[in-house]
């Protein structure tokens, strides 16, 4: 689908841009660097002070405006049109847009990796990542009524309660900086507010997250470029905001049924979606709007790529099933399309069925050619649905191809 037609003009009155203070600094004293580094790391530093957003409304171009009601119509009508397909295609956005999400963080997985670390066997720590990504995105949703700093929390905690249990539950207590080494913030790129403002900051940015007078697609823009830019934890800042996206598509009504993958879009030019975010905090409010309303064409476009493939697998594999359309078989076909890769024990527990019976359908499923088995021997089998996995491999590939004219 093609927006050129939407030339917007940045030249509306600006959005208060992020000031600076002062602040010591205090070495602890067994730094490791060379000695400019160290001497570099002295003396006082300067952190951001975003401003206070709550009560604030964007002044937008028309241009903008009218692309961001186009976002928010187009989003709806994905939202419908998956929503009521037999596929279980919720929770398959939900994992891409997850996957997405990690891999804007350098968190790569395949998609039989990903789907191993669902049923607990995966070796992969990236995929286990995505996995908790899933949950955190999975918190959003649940507490879409509720926007609120507890429901951060609480999508943080999903995030890394088991990668990294010490940061969660609490805002950071400490100052961080992006870019410029690790000893101190003197060199850093951006260095976000010292902690001791993070409270208020978070009560603020949700408070502006939960107003319902607002466009719904320059809301969110704006509400994560705020969060961004408080980076109220230590780690999982980036998923944890991407995550709030998809609590406000659906607490503003634009979406109910499924996860649109609008971290998928980014994916296609994450150095414009961080220019956006710098831009952002020079008081630059219709970057990150028009960055995110482009971010959400590719993802429905995507998506929708996607769709057709999973339904065309779905037709073929009821084509392949010599069974009574009553038949477990095609129970466990339906579980492949959201869970691509099974066992025997997983099967019996999801159709309700005994081991033995579940033993059955995978063998029609693979004398059908539906099934591989990924593991040899008889202990510990795994069997994978290649079709699937290849689909979801697909998406991501599509996703990381950058967008013309990026």
């Amino acid at each position: 689908m093609a927006h050129n037609e939407h030339e917007v003009n940045h030249t509306e009155p600006a959005w208060p841009a992020v000031t600076y203070e002062s602040r010591p600094w205090s070495r602890s004293g067994d730094e490791v660097g060379s000695r400019r580094q160290v001497r570099a790391a002295h003396g006082p530093y300067t952190a951001a002070v975003p401003a206070f957003i709550a009560q604030l409304s964007p002044n937008l171009p028309l241009a903008l405006i009218a692309l961001a009601d186009d976002v928010g119509r187009e989003l709806t009508r994905f939202d419908t049109q998956v929503g009521t397909l037999a596929a279980p295609f919720s929770s398959i956005l939900l994992r891409s847009e997850s996957a997405s999400s990690s891999e804007m963080e350098d968190l790569t997985s395949s998609a039989k990796q990903v789907a191993m670390a669902e049923i607990g066997d995966s070796s992969s720590g990236n995929a286990e990542l995505v996995v908790s990504n899933v949950a955190a995105m999975k918190a959003a949703i649940d507490l879409a009524d509720d926007l609120d700093p507890a429901a951060i929390l609480t999508m943080h905690r999903a995030l890394l309660e088991k990668s990294n249990p010490d940061i969660v539950g609490s805002w950071r207590s400490d100052q961080v900086w992006i870019g410029g080494g690790s000893l101190s913030p003197h060199n850093a790129d951006f260095v976000p507010p010292h902690h001791d403002r993070v409270p208020a900051l978070m009560d603020d940015v949700m408070h502006f997250s939960r107003r319902t007078d607002l466009p719904a697609i320059a809301q969110l823009a704006i509400a994560h470029a705020q969060f961004e830019t408080i980076h109220p934890f230590p780690d999982g800042n980036g998923r944890t905001g991407r995550a709030l996206i998809q609590g406000m598509l659906r607490a503003g009504g634009v979406t109910t049924n499924i996860t649109v993958p609008v971290s998928a879009g980014l994916l296609g030019d994450t150095e414009g979606y961080f220019r956006a975010l710098s831009a952002y905090r020079r008081g630059d409010i219709a970057t990150i709007v028009e960055t995110m309303c482009e971010a959400a064409f590719a993802a429905i476009n995507n998506g929708r790529l996607l769709e057709r493939q999973i339904v065309d697998i779905a037709a073929r594999w009821d084509h392949a099933i010599q069974a009574r359309s009553d038949s477990s078989v095609h129970r466990v076909k339906n579980l492949l399309l959201r869970q691509p890769v099974i066992t025997v024990a997983i099967v019996a527990r999801e159709l309700g069925v005994s081991e033995s019976a579940a033993d059955t359908s995978i063998a029609k499923l693979v004398e059908a050619g539906i099934l591989l088995q990924s593991t040899t021997g008889r202990r510990n089998r795994h069997w994978q649905a290649t079709e699937v996995l290849n689909a979801l491999d697909e998406f991501g590939a599509r996703a990381r191809r950058k967008r013309a004219g990026r």
